[in-house]
């Protein structure tokens, strides 16, 4: 958790768990919806669009200004803190990529 989240960084997940059910794209239809969770404030946020309507994957324009890092020139997020950490929900509570990539086996 020392490296700020990032576009980059959400990609190399996206990467990691591909075909493993800890992707939105794999986990969506059993229910899970992509959030990230700060570490330290154990604050969960839902991944939304900029505009505040909820995304189907992980995006760090939608996360409130004071986890926000830096930005772009054309204000987009370019890095949030470095205790965040992208999951999803389900039922109201966040699982790591990793605990719902296990979940989500055991739901399909």
């Amino acid at each position: 958790m020392n490296v700020a989240m990032s576009e980059q960084a959400l990609q190399r997940e996206n990467v990691e768990f591909l075909g493993t059910g800890g992707r939105s794209q794999e986990n969506h239809s059993v229910g899970f919806r992509p959030a990230f969770m700060d570490h330290e404030t154990l604050a969960v946020y839902p991944s939304r669009f900029a505009d505040g309507r909820p995304a189907p994957m992980h995006l760090l324009d939608g996360l409130p200004p004071e986890v926000v890092v830096t930005r772009t020139a054309s204000g987009r997020v370019a890095t949030v803190k470095p205790s965040i950490i992208s999951g999803c929900t389900l039922r109201g509570e966040l699982d790591t990529r990793d605990a719902a990539a296990r979940k989500a086996s055991e739901l399909h």
